[in-house]
């Protein structure tokens, strides 16, 4: 479930721009051209991705065939910038479109894919602004993700108690060793950017990001997680045992407890497309409920009318929510003559805005549709079920959690100072 994070907006100034007017405040038409081919795309695999959801998330089963019909239609290069071959979509809030229609067919499905597509957005900033020695890296796994070659995953989370760490091999390159929990889409995976700390004498370490491929001696994927919901998303651990890392393979992501800001950009851009898959499970949940009451006939129930009038009211609010805070993103990210810190406070605060209205609104949604359709709906088997699972995983989901969130909007409001980084606050956390 993780998403690798960027210190930098991942949004490039044409792309958050242009076609601004054509986001449609519902999150139900993407704005811009490439937004519309890539919605269009997976609309021709959503039939497959329904017929196997049931099934995929009773068994825990990832759907590797319907990755490799993503592959065929281009899908898994949709947020790679068209001059390297993908689809070009760089506007957040085309992106969370697409993953809210693929999560009105499964969540976990969207939930694997919105990794993939985390990726391209972030890596497509390293091609186009990073540090001269990583932008040949961003556009090698850029160009690989456009071919469908490179499926990569973000691997933030430490297991437990576990460090993960990068040490030089003597040699100018380095080592890896730790151990990541809740990686997403891994079970296709080909490559791993893993968020770790690179110690320095008489400083606090370095936060890195190896790009380690899956093939590398000493990486062990563990597929063994039996979780409540999104169980179909691939979501695995990887465990590295002094693993190789050229040089030239390595992002740079800052230092333990430099408490800088405008890295919030770039975790925004990491992770707030994701809400789309709320909306696109909220959406289904709604969608079944109603149905069933047609399709019982007659004059319903006061209770029910007033249900599912709750219903549909919660889910335009949760739909106009997101909409806004995705607008809001592309517009902030585009805007280079704000101050970088307050160019990332202002993009999480819009993220974490709608985050946890849809961590609130959502599951009180999906839990009223259970109440709609009755007894029939509470069985391991039934969609409905299936989704009332599915939507809690945003509560547990960085940035930021809800008591992290809690703190970070809190915290925003009252002018408290505190690192809002929290990958640097974990690993601080780590080493006390």
């Amino acid at each position: 479930m993780n998403a690798t994070v960027s210190t930098v907006p991942a949004t490039s100034a044409t792309s958050a721009t242009d076609g601004a007017d054509g986001a449609d405040g519902a999150l139900r038409r993407p704005a811009t051209a490439e937004g519309r081919r890539l919605l269009d795309a997976i609309g021709g695999c959503l039939d497959e991705v329904r017929a196997g959801a049931r099934v995929n998330h009773r068994d825990g089963r990832f759907p590797t065939a319907v990755f490799d019909r993503f592959r065929d239609h281009g899908i898994l290069g949709g947020t790679v910038p068209a001059e390297l071959g993908g689809l070009g979509v760089g506007r957040l809030h085309d992106t969370a479109v697409a993953l809210a229609a693929l999560g009105e067919a499964d969540p976990s499905t969207a939930l694997a894919l919105h990794v993939q597509f985390s990726r391209g957005l972030t890596l497509t900033y390293e091609w186009r602004h990073g540090r001269p020695a990583v932008r040949p890296l961003a556009e090698r796994l850029l160009r690989a993700m456009a071919r469908g070659d490179a499926l990569v995953c973000g691997a933030v989370k430490d297991h437990r108690d576990a460090v993960t760490e990068l040490a030089p091999d003597g040699e100018g390159g380095y080592l890896l060793s730790g151990r990541k929990t809740m990686v997403s889409m891994g079970p296709v995976a080909t490559h791993f950017v893993v968020s770790a700390q690179l110690p320095a004498a008489g400083a606090p370490p370095d936060l890195v990001a190896p790009v380690v491929r899956r093939d590398t001696p000493g990486l062990t994927v563990v597929d063994g997680w039996d979780p409540l919901g999104m169980r179909a998303s691939g979501t695995v651990d990887v465990v590295f045992d002094r693993c190789p890392v050229p040089a030239g393979d390595v992002f740079a992501r800052g230092r333990v407890g430099a408490r800088d800001d405008a890295v919030l950009a770039g975790q925004t851009v990491s992770s707030c497309s994701m809400l789309g898959i709320y909306v696109g499970a909220a959406q289904a949940a709604r969608d079944t409920a109603v149905g069933h009451v047609r399709d019982r006939g007659g004059e319903p129930p006061a209770a029910v009318c007033t249900l599912v009038a709750d219903v549909d009211a919660r889910l335009f609010a949760v739909r106009a929510t997101v909409a806004a805070a995705l607008t809001e993103v592309d517009r902030v990210s585009a805007d280079t003559s704000l101050e970088p810190g307050e160019r990332g406070r202002q993009m999480m605060t819009a993220f974490q805005c709608a985050k946890m209205t849809v961590n609130s609104l959502a599951p009180a949604l999906v839990d009223d549709c259970l109440t709609v359709v009755g007894g029939a709906a509470y069985t391991a088997g039934h969609p409905l079920a299936r989704l009332a699972r599915d939507v809690r995983a945003s509560w547990f989901m960085q940035p930021y959690t809800y008591p992290d969130g809690v703190g970070y909007l809190s915290g925003q409001a009252l002018k408290l100072d505190r690192d809002n980084n929290y990958v640097s606050t974990r690993a601080g956390g780590h080493r006390s």
